[in-house]
């Protein structure tokens, strides 16, 4: 299967919407559920030309899988920070996520020449800590009560990746 990332375009809010609102992926998204196409639209429009972000579509042999992304791109600092969301549950479990995010990490240190990219996950999205330690990010710590989610306080890691320690082998 050949995995690519590429822009976010206008034309995939609808199946952002349908992924997001998809309760089989958003326990650990934070997004005001549900979310629709008119809102999606306009927080599409307000981005155009936003240099401190890229939001990509991941795609398997041409169908679009999911959403992947840098976020709080700072170019003084050398830095953004990763997210990626499976949207086609399908897909998931097949090694689709570890490609697009070895692509996202390739575009943030050669592209971007970022120093570093980091994130934040959920204390118990186990799935999610097991993906970022096999593409090359070093859990840091641990953020104690840093959301509220559905009502309820939750601990987050913080994680992040260098490059001069990616893709070392």
């Amino acid at each position: 299967m050949k995995v690519t990332i590429r822009r976010f375009e206008r034309t995939d809010i609808p199946k952002k919407v349908e992924w997001i609102n998809n309760p089989e992926n958003n326990k650990y998204l934070h997004y005001d559920i549900p979310i629709c196409v008119e809102k999606t639209e306009k927080w599409f429009d307000s981005h155009i030309g936003d240099n401190s972000r890229f939001d990509a579509i991941i795609e398997a042999d041409g169908i679009p899988v999911g959403t992947i992304g840098l976020l709080s791109i700072d170019k003084t600092n050398n830095k953004a920070e990763y997210y990626i969301a499976m949207g086609e549950t399908s897909y998931k479990g097949k090694g689709i996520a570890k490609e697009a995010s070895r692509l996202i990490l390739e575009y943030a240190f050669d592209t971007l020449d970022l120093n570093r990219v980091y994130l934040h996950t959920e204390y118990d999205n186990i799935a999610a800590q097991k993906l970022f330690e096999r593409v090359g990010f070093t859990k840091e710590g641990l953020i104690r009560q840093d959301l509220l989610s559905h009502g309820k306080y939750v601990d987050r890691y913080v994680y992040g990746c260098l490059k001069e320690e990616w893709n070392v082998e």
